[in-house]
């Protein structure tokens, strides 16, 4: 990923089979962005990657895990059971449950071509499927 990718609101990224897609950031995300470019060059890195090595170029994606399960240790988490992908699908379960995300926009934010693929990522709980039933206007129609 590179800096030129990052736009003020959306972050324009490259997934599997070269697909590009766009990610809408949060206000927390644009914050710790702005902060990281800032320490970032000063640095001088040698490369317009948004996430740069000790020598200044840009990192591999084995190397960002690395630096995920780092931090996930350091936060005091067993590394061995979070990494980047547990933390994706833990975001993408939460936009889901508590976002009131719709399945389309759920597939979308993920780059899934298959709804079937983004159904893994989430888990519908009693409370979800009773809410579900009661929002339907005809629910009240006898009451």
């Amino acid at each position: 990923m590179n800096c030129s990718q990052v736009f003020t609101d959306v972050l324009s990224v490259v997934g599997k089979g070269n697909k590009e897609r766009k990610i809408y950031l949060t206000p927390a995300a644009k914050s710790s962005i702005s902060t990281w470019l800032e320490l970032r060059n000063i640095q001088k890195p040698k490369a317009d990657a948004l996430f740069i090595s000790k020598n200044s170029t840009g990192m591999s994606v084995r190397s960002l895990q690395a630096v995920v399960k780092k931090y996930v240790k350091i936060a005091g988490f067993d590394e061995s059971t979070i990494s980047a992908h547990t933390l994706r699908h833990t975001s993408a379960t939460l936009m889901y449950k508590y976002g009131r995300v719709d399945f389309r926009s759920l597939q979308q934010t993920l780059g899934h071509e298959s709804i079937a693929t983004t159904e893994i990522y989430t888990h519908i709980d009693d409370s979800q499927l009773q809410a579900a039933v009661n929002s339907n206007p005809l629910a009240i129609m006898f009451s």
